[in-house]
């Protein structure tokens, strides 16, 4: 496995911290170059040193991904990737009545444009050179309805229907497009929600939270040759659902 990707480069999204994070360590793992994205440059250069310190090669771009502009920038920093990974993600609860402009706006922007934007500019060169991997981080709340998570859920339901939209575009020009819909995790991220997370896990059929780690597995497994035939597929990663039970 340490060589599995050794000729491949990956641009991870949100991959200073939770399952961004462990995403990037995996892919170095399996011998990609990472292209390290967020906007901390500390906790940027704190994931690079992991790597390397494991073997792996790894550099940090930062970039503003509800900035246009600085998503274009970050496709032209990053060269010549094989992989890309569509991870970083804003997730704000609150009741419809409750969303400011400035939350909708963040959650449009970061969850469904940066990803469309980077598609926009890699796919077409991931193309001609013949093929490449792109993963797009889902979650489950994008096809099971979750109080206060409707524009989160609305923006990555986009997300996953693009998904399969580029899997027909660029499928005949060897590029895969997935997308992995995450079940409830354990992240920095979810723990400012207090035991939220932990709560949810509850509601699957495994009764517990995912570690970061357990989502960032089949990203890579879609982001490798084993996942050769697999194409326009949303891997549900969630414990499974719990059947209704009869009244």
């Amino acid at each position: 496995m340490a060589d599995e990707l050794a000729d491949s480069a990956a641009l991870v999204t949100g991959a200073t911290a939770g399952i961004g994070r462990a995403v990037a360590r995996r892919l170095a793992a399996a011998g990609a170059e990472v292209i390290v994205h967020g906007r901390d440059e500390q906790r940027g250069h704190e994931v690079v040193t992991e790597i390397e310190k494991d073997g792996g090669r790894a550099r940090f771009t930062a970039a503003d991904l509800t900035d246009a502009a600085d998503v274009r920038r970050l496709a032209a920093a990053a060269g010549d990737v094989t992989i890309l990974v569509n991870n970083a993600g804003v997730y704000q609860f609150g009741a419809t009545a409750d969303v400011t402009d400035a939350v909708f706006d963040a959650h449009i922007d970061v969850n469904l444009r940066a990803p469309f934007l980077l598609v926009q500019a890699l796919a077409p060169q991931m193309a001609a050179r013949g093929g490449g991997a792109i993963i797009n981080v889902s979650t489950f709340g994008a096809s099971v309805a979750g109080r206060g998570g409707g524009i989160y859920g609305a923006s990555k339901a986009a997300l996953e229907l693009l998904t399969l939209v580029w899997a027909d575009e660029f499928g005949p020009q060897g590029v895969r497009v997935n997308a992995v819909a995450a079940g409830p995790t354990r992240t920095p991220g979810t723990a400012v929600y207090g035991d939220m997370a932990e709560a949810l896990g509850q509601a699957f059929a495994l009764s517990r939270t995912a570690a970061a780690e357990e989502i960032a597995e089949p990203v890579v497994f879609l982001a490798s040759p084993a996942a050769s035939y697999v194409n326009g597929a949303v891997l549900q990663v969630n414990g499974g659902l719990k059947a209704v039970v009869p009244a």
